[in-house]
């Protein structure tokens, strides 16, 4: 079982700037994918970014913007957020996938944090 735990998000005026962590903890043999999705209030889960080992992506709305990346040692994913919007406003959620200590697939979700943008 691998647990995830976002920090970082907050209250900020758009034009502003956040560091979002994800912290990685269990038995596991390797993360492969690391991810950020956001879910606004009353709509859908979007994906923000992801990070593999071919690379990275992200959604259309943050390119430019945002910037994923993780460490190692310990399994951490960092999400830089800069010239944040109103829009961006959501509960941000990572996930991870990888292979567990019985060289099984997972995929865990992290329980989100909240990313508030003032006009």
């Amino acid at each position: 079982q691998v647990a995830l735990v976002e920090s970082g998000g907050g209250l900020v005026q758009a034009g502003g700037s956040l560091r979002l962590s994800c912290v990685a903890s269990g038995d596991t043999l390797g993360i492969n994918i690391f991810a950020w999705y956001r879910q606004p209030v009353g709509k859908r889960r979007e994906l923000v970014a992801e990070i593999t080992p071919s690379g990275t992506r992200y959604g259309d709305s943050v390119k430019g913007r945002f910037t994923i990346s993780r460490d190692n040692a310990p399994n951490t994913a960092y999400l830089q957020m800069n010239s944040l919007r109103p829009a961006d406003t959501a509960v941000y959620l990572c996930k991870a996938e990888g292979i567990g200590r019985q060289f099984t697939h997972f995929v865990s979700w992290g329980r989100g944090t909240q990313v508030t943008i003032s006009s």
